[in-house]
């Protein structure tokens, strides 16, 4: 089985969010690896969610929580989310605080029973719930859950982003549909590459949904592609993120050179930007946030 779901700003709210996150967590007979990058939840949703955990805890399951903790390198655009340990370290489950300087544990997914997934770009808060635009994927399948599996053990040995994401990228069988997962920061150089090269090829069209296009070889072809004419590219960007990367590309000598190539290519190619909010740590969150890629529809 395999299964999208999409979200968008204001076409659900956190606890109906929140409410699918039970359905998927209760159904959990034996194990929960659960590997979030920021989890702030309040009020309904935040105990929803916390029942299901606490819930399977009683049953008998074992549930594993990593998180990602305080950045103190240069802030990213936007600046990482301030999860709170205490509340987390309170829960019954086991947990464990992943620091990463500058790499962030930056994953969304949980593993229920080797079996099944729930991963994509949904954060685990009240307005990436019900605010944002994001995408997850709901797989059954106990080898693309065995993938996962072995990275999120790479994760709970090591509590170190750099020395995780090393998964070998090998296709498995989901519901008669080739997958490959692949996993970062180990497999990140070649997994961009794979992506432009995915881009590059395409004789149709191309889809992109990306709160920013930072990536040097998908930047490099999506503007190739773009300047060549050939193919129908378009896509969704957040204008305001987007803005604070060319600000921050302007002051960064190595990455001067990416700021003339992502304005021909918004220019030349059909891409909306979602005005979002400046982020502040009081203000809405509400990024265009899906992270998708297709290319001629495959």
């Amino acid at each position: 089985m395999l299964e999208l779901r999409t979200y968008r700003d204001g076409g659900q709210s956190a606890a109906d969010v929140a409410r699918e996150v039970a359905a998927f967590l209760g159904a959990s007979a034996e194990s929960l690896e659960l590997a979030l990058y920021d989890i702030r939840l309040h009020d309904e949703a935040g105990a929803i969610v916390k029942e299901a955990l606490v819930g399977a805890q009683e049953r008998g399951v074992r549930v594993r929580l990593v998180y990602n903790v305080d950045h103190h390198g240069p802030i990213p655009v936007p600046p990482p989310p301030r999860t709170a340990p205490e509340l987390i370290e309170a829960l019954p489950i086991e947990t464990k605080a992943i620091p990463g300087e500058p790499d962030l544990m930056h994953h969304k997914y949980v593993i229920r029973d080797r079996e099944a997934i729930w991963t994509g770009s949904l954060n685990w808060t009240d307005d990436s719930w019900s605010r944002q635009e994001n995408a997850i994927v709901i797989a059954e399948s106990p080898q693309l859950a065995h993938a996962f599996w072995l990275n999120f053990e790479e994760l709970w040995e090591h509590a170190d982003v750099e020395r995780s994401g090393f998964v070998e990228p090998r296709p498995v069988d989901v519901g008669g549909i080739e997958v490959r997962p692949w996993f970062t920061p180990g497999h990140g150089e070649d997994l961009a590459h794979r992506i432009a090269k995915r881009i590059g090829n395409a004789k149709r069209r191309v889809r992109i949904a990306s709160p920013v296009l930072s990536s040097g070889p998908i930047l490099g072809t999506l503007a190739e592609v773009c300047s060549d004419g050939k193919v129908d590219v378009a896509g969704i960007v957040d204008d305001t993120q987007v803005d604070g990367v060319l600000h921050q590309w302007k002051l960064n000598g190595n990455a001067s050179w990416k700021v003339p190539v992502l304005r021909r290519l918004l220019e030349r190619g059909h891409f909306a930007g979602k005005p979002s909010t400046r982020w502040s740590p009081g203000t809405v969150h509400d990024f265009m946030h899906a992270k998708i890629a297709v290319a001629d529809d495959v």
